[in-house]
């Protein structure tokens, strides 16, 4: 049954965010292919043009994806669909995982869709070069590899994006618990639990920077900083991401389970 709610959840999501991803390649094909014209200023304006639109389509890609997500959630469990979802034979666990791994298989998607769009519009020897010489700098500076540094920032905006999708999803169940203004108050709590998860993300990092002097560097000083702290506070901010994620997952699918206030 999993597998038949993700074919619905992904065929329902990707109807619209897959145009995105047709006109974002289009658009990056087209700039590309218009760049080998040389000596036009006409072409050249029209190039620039071209890329511009690519990556305002790669940014629709995304923005559409995690709102294509939300919303799937809000008709798919409270509107008028809500009423054939509840009565389906599965459990309510199961149709949380649903939406879950849905999310995460779009924005794995949605990040490959960007990364090949970049890489059609601005692959070049000279442009490969100066990325390189930038990542090998910034891996040099964080005393670590190349793949390591392009690995640590994937991880980084995967995780980042899966934590919004679910605080979305939280806010959506813990605000439909009410009998009015459900939609003000989904939004209340979604930014509400978005800036407390801040918070408590600077207070543990001022917590252990009163053992860790120089993670303690990090906050109440300008000056260089040792570069172990800055390594010691991007791989426990991944670990506390990957907390956050598991707890509002776990708070989602225990408030949902609970049972659901359909509009």
């Amino acid at each position: 049954m999993l597998g038949k709610l993700l074919k619905y959840d992904l065929k329902w999501v990707y109807k619209v965010v897959v145009v995105f991803y047709i006109l974002a390649i289009f658009f990056s094909i087209l700039g590309r292919l218009l760049n080998n014209i040389e000596n036009s200023v006409v072409f050249f304006a029209i190039t620039q043009f071209t890329f511009g639109c690519a990556v305002a389509m790669m940014a629709n890609c995304l923005i559409n994806c995690i709102m294509r997500l939300w919303v799937r959630f809000h008709r798919n469990l409270y509107k008028d669909e809500s009423y054939l979802t509840h009565t389906i034979p599965v459990e309510k666990k199961t149709i949380f995982l649903s939406k879950v791994l849905t999310a995460a298989i779009c924005v794995f998607t949605t990040a490959t869709i960007i990364i090949i769009c970049l890489f059609i519009c601005y692959y070049s020897k000279e442009n490969m070069q100066v990325l390189k010489s930038m990542l090998e700098l910034a891996a040099s500076t964080y005393d670590t590899t190349v793949i390591n540094l392009l690995l640590l920032m994937v991880i980084v905006f995967f995780l980042e994006v899966m934590f919004m999708i679910l605080i979305g999803y939280v806010g959506m169940i813990l605000g439909h618990k009410s009998n009015k203004n459900k939609m003000v108050k989904t939004i209340l709590i979604g930014i509400g639990l978005y800036m407390l998860t801040q918070v408590v993300t600077l207070a543990i990092i001022f917590i252990f920077g009163l053992f860790n002097q120089k993670v303690m560097n990090l906050i109440n000083t300008t000056d260089i900083v040792n570069i172990e702290a800055i390594k010691l506070v991007m791989t426990g901010g991944i670990a506390i991401y990957v907390i956050y994620i598991a707890f509002y997952y776990w708070i989602g699918k225990k408030a949902f389970q609970k049972g659901v206030n359909v509009e």
